[in-house]
């Protein structure tokens, strides 16, 4: 069998329908469970398309070695989904343990992080187009994080708008999230809308294949490794759960605004904040996930005293004046600490290596843009991310001085900072303007 070569655009034709399809009969139906779902996953579209979409994230190998780059010139493309076509027709697919990676985290520890095979990725990514919109149709308001069409900005936004009238804030910290997922409490909660066993048992082989750490294979009981295209997916559907009884029982203590496993509530008093506080606990308790009571933390915001990081941002309310003398205190965004670190540490990164002495200055420019211009689509969110992104602005400026003085050996290390404004004038992405 030869998958069909289609057109490579961001989301084929097919695909979309099939995404539309399946997410109306799910919404229509809020009970129904979906069994012929199976041949859907393997279908040449769906491989075609998920193919594409984890070329373009590319990522590097997983326990088997192959990269994306072997796959594309060596082993050829038609010839690796015709072989993941028939193993998943003919259910001879098994996916290989994940490998076992550790990524910095902004308070300095390590992130575990398992990355699967390119194979097992595809399979993992049509999987996902598939059962996706059957639980994209429940999903509710107050969750942001891996959703099609919904990001953090969104996010930030609701709780802005809570904050008008929520005063106290529940900043919520799963204990070790992705590592204590009940798999058995988890298989039941897909199971509520997926009837096909086929799917069921893939998505259990998944949890089941076990993590590659220094040559050894261990398999855990517990937990979905983060990492995994799928992974995302069926985080949201465990915690999806939390949402529903928050929006069902407690939703007249406060409003909750959820991104993967990162939450916080909006309180309009302290009674209210502490009642959360207990709700919370009953609900994990029946995940059986656990409070992180080092990083949870309760906040008051009626004045700029104290705020809360979230996504990224520290967010606190910040006196405003306004016509006739008054005083309001509104809720703005800003880079936490960590962030700030980390652009400047990127950046440092980007500039430093000796290298990169032999590029012209305004070529360097160029490569640095592409990272400011992320940063600041991210963090210029509030007029008071300016003074932050200020700061930043001018350390980039430092470190393109020290570049050139170092390009035109010179001993001065931060000095003709002028020289270097007057080069790259208007080319310069800068974050606060």
């Amino acid at each position: 069998m030869n998958v069909k070569k289609m057109t490579n655009y961001t989301d084929n034709v097919k695909a979309q329908k099939l995404w539309k399809t399946l997410y109306l009969c799910a919404k229509e139906s809020p009970t129904r469970r979906f069994h012929a779902l199976y041949d859907k996953i393997y279908s040449p579209d769906t491989l075609r398309e998920a193919w594409q979409r984890v070329k373009r994230k590319r990522g590097s190998s997983g326990v088997d070695g192959q990269t994306i780059e072997e796959i594309v010139e060596e082993y050829g493309e038609d010839q690796f989904l015709d072989e993941l076509y028939i193993e998943l027709k003919e259910k001879n697919y098994h996916p290989s343990p994940v490998l076992r990676t550790y990524i910095l985290k902004d308070n300095g520890k390590n992130r575990p992080l398992g990355i699967p095979t390119i194979k097992d990725r595809v399979a993992q990514m049509a999987t996902k187009m598939v059962i996706e919109p059957i639980f994209e149709a429940d999903f509710h308001d107050c969750s942001f994080g891996f959703r099609p069409k919904r990001n953090a900005h969104q996010a930030m936004a609701r709780i802005r708008k809570a904050s008008k009238k929520g005063f106290w804030v529940v900043d919520v910290d799963i204990q070790g999230y992705f590592d204590n997922i009940n798999q058995d409490k988890l298989m039941k909660l897909v199971e509520q809308r997926i009837n096909d066993r086929r799917v069921l048992k893939l998505i259990r082989k998944w949890l089941k294949a076990g993590i590659m750490e220094e040559g050894n294979v261990r398999n855990p009981l517990t937990g979905t490794p983060q990492g995994g295209v799928i992974s995302p997916l069926l985080a949201n559907i465990y915690l999806d759960t939390m949402d529903q009884l928050w929006e069902k029982k407690f939703k007249h203590l406060g409003e909750i605004t959820r991104y993967a496993d990162d939450l916080v509530i909006m309180c309009r008093t302290k009674q209210q904040a502490l009642e959360s506080i207990r709700a919370i606990k009953g609900i994990m308790m029946k995940l059986d996930l656990t409070l992180n009571t080092e990083k949870s933390k309760l906040v008051n915001l009626w004045n700029d005293e104290d705020g809360f990081d979230f996504l990224g941002f520290h967010n606190r309310k910040l006196p405003y004046q306004k016509k006739g003398g008054w005083t309001i205190y509104a809720m703005s965004h800003f880079p936490k600490q960590e962030a700030m670190k980390k652009m400047r540490a990127k950046i440092k990164a980007f500039t430093e290596p000796r290298s990169k002495l032999h590029m012209d200055l305004h070529e360097l420019v160029e490569g640095l843009n592409r990272r400011l211009q992320g940063f600041k689509n991210y963090y210029r969110l509030s007029p008071a991310s300016k003074k932050w992104l200020n700061r930043i602005d001018w350390y980039v400026l430092k470190r393109l001085a020290l570049f050139n003085n170092k390009k035109r050996q010179r001993r001065t290390l931060h000095g003709h900072l002028d020289e270097v404004e007057k080069q790259i004038q208007h080319k310069l992405v800068r974050l606060a303007d």
